[in-house]
């Protein structure tokens, strides 16, 4: 093959379940185009760090029911500097790499962008559970993600209906709330906190009054990390205001566990497409783009806009929520 005949891969950022089988998805779609394909390991700064091995379709077997990434993963300081960058770029010249795929989410394709404006040929895989990239309606990751939150607040929701408790569940996504608001969505919350809609302290207080005066034996309230009135706030006000809401509170900050799931059947599917289609661009020599999901087709977003624009998050979907929870 003419053109692209080296290529390597990398995982950056946090770590989402779906990575493992869409470095599986490029390597075996590279290897059948008679591609040598390469692993980067520790993310950017294992490509400074020049720690490059060859990857062969039987080196990615048995990976794609574990979460994580066999690659490893790791923010890197070192890459936000133009001699970082300029180090990583000079390491692959040195490998004959011709092309690389950055499997991750904002900050990772951020970096792609940046190796790209330096003439090198990247393209980006959409991968993070906050579902706050531009450029893919629905991130790899996030599927599994919210179903293990979903899980949780369930099981959570039996407990508190035994005690007659209304329960906070702090949810991941950084500074978006999709993942909060599809949980709220599909766990029946009375009420729902992210970044987009901020909610007082005291609207949600009535929220929780509201259910116990209905009669409810539980109250659900979940919470985006990254609203201004985390779980950690709201129950410091709750805790002041505790008299007058009927129920007993109770506070879970789900936290990472959320990140380490076995990735679901749709996640090892769209990590399949994803990586698949991140190949077949470069078999056509195109680069500079995201590979993402939108009306369930693969398309492709310029890395440019993918690190300069903001995915804004359907709003109707909150009113949706509160219209369910009454």
């Amino acid at each position: 093959m003419i053109g692209m005949n080296r290529i390597a891969v990398l995982t950056s950022g946090g770590d989402a379940p779906g990575m493992n089988a869409a470095i599986r998805a490029v390597v075996r779609a590279g290897s059948e185009k008679e591609m040598k394909m390469f692993g980067v390991r520790e993310g950017f700064e294992g490509l400074i760090a020049g720690n490059v091995v060859r990857l062969r379709a039987r080196d990615v077997g048995g990976v794609i029911q574990f979460g994580g990434t066999f690659l490893g993963s790791s923010r890197s300081e070192a890459f936000l500097t133009v001699e970082g960058r300029e180090r990583a770029v000079h390491n692959m010249r040195e490998y004959n790499i011709d092309a690389l795929v950055v499997i991750g989410g904002n900050g990772s394709q951020c970096g792609a962008w940046e190796l790209s404006k330096m003439g090198f040929p990247v393209i980006g895989i959409a991968s993070t559970i906050d579902n706050d990239l531009y450029g893919s309606e629905v991130t790899l990751g996030v599927d599994t993600a919210l179903n293990i939150a979903l899980e949780a607040i369930d099981r959570l929701k039996v407990t508190a209906s035994s005690h007659k408790r209304a329960i906070l569940v702090e949810v991941m996504g950084r500074k978006c709330g999709y993942l909060a608001l599809m949980c709220a969505i599909a766990g029946g919350a009375e009420a729902v906190v992210i970044p987009e809609a901020e909610t007082t302290p005291e609207e949600i207080t009535r929220d929780m009054v509201d259910a116990y005066r209905r009669g409810k034996n539980h109250a659900l309230v979940v919470v985006a990390e990254g609203a201004t009135m985390n779980a950690t706030a709201l129950t410091a006000y709750i805790d002041k205001h505790k008299e007058a809401l009927g129920f007993t509170t109770r506070t879970t900050i789900l936290g990472h566990v959320q990140r380490g799931g076995v990735p679901s059947a749709f996640d090892r599917i769209l990590a399949a497409r994803f990586g698949v289609a991140a190949v077949e661009c470069l078999a056509r020599e195109e680069s500079g783009v995201l590979i993402g999901l939108s009306k369930d087709e693969i398309i492709t977003t310029p890395l440019e806009h993918v690190a300069t624009r903001k995915k804004e998050l359907d709003l109707s979907l909150f009113q949706m929520a509160r219209v369910l929870s009454t």
